[in-house]
């Protein structure tokens, strides 16, 4: 794991990825290790809280409506398809809701945040250099999104103890092969490392 060797930018966003009820245990998706990051994503919310903006994966209605190889995925995954389920489960975990506004949401239909969606608009909107990673999961939307940012020349900062994934040994190899393999373009840090690097907001303690 890396440490910050340089204080956070006062316009770095926290992109919170993907914190949904729709990922927590109980649904095709979920997974426990979706609420365990509820606590760390909070304090780095609580922090900063403006700095935040939210994507939500967003499902098709049916299979039909996902373009080329996704209908071959939503075959697999016929349960996330929002005319089999409640589409509450789209929302933001609770404890997460109140933190919008002043944080934002952006929505996705695909794996990368960039690929789609206003996720972009509103990063270049705030004039944000820096992002910085909470949520799920480790490996694929949170990995993705990372790599599109820094493609686009974002400095990239992961909250390693506030990402997760339904898949551990996935998770964890993540961290510690993929990642680092681009580490002069991603760093690595835990919630408090990135707090003591990130002043917090004017009026915040």
């Amino acid at each position: 794991m890396s440490e910050l060797t340089r204080p956070l930018s006062p316009s770095a966003v926290h992109a919170v990825i993907d914190m949904q009820r729709l990922f927590l245990e109980g649904t095709a998706w979920g997974s426990h290790n979706t609420q365990s990051l509820v606590a760390p994503i909070l304090r780095l919310l609580r922090h900063r809280p403006s700095a935040a903006v939210f994507t939500r994966f967003i499902t098709p209605r049916r299979k039909e409506d996902a373009p080329g190889s996704w209908g071959h995925f939503y075959d697999h995954w016929p349960s996330v398809l929002q005319n089999n389920m409640d589409p509450a489960l789209l929302d933001l975990v609770p404890e997460l809701r109140g933190f919008v506004p002043p944080g934002e949401v952006a929505d996705k239909f695909t794996y990368s945040a960039f690929a789609d969606g206003d996720f972009s608009g509103r990063l270049r909107r705030r004039g944000a250099d820096t992002l910085i990673f909470s949520g799920v999961e480790t490996d694929v939307c949170v990995l993705l999104t990372a790599l599109d940012a820094v493609d686009r020349g974002y400095r990239v900062v992961v909250a390693t103890d506030a990402v997760g994934s339904t898949v551990e040994k996935a998770h964890q190899a993540a961290l510690d092969h993929v990642y680092p393999r681009f580490d002069r373009q991603i760093e690595l840090a835990t919630v408090a490392e990135i707090m003591a690097a990130w002043s917090p907001a004017e009026g915040k303690g």
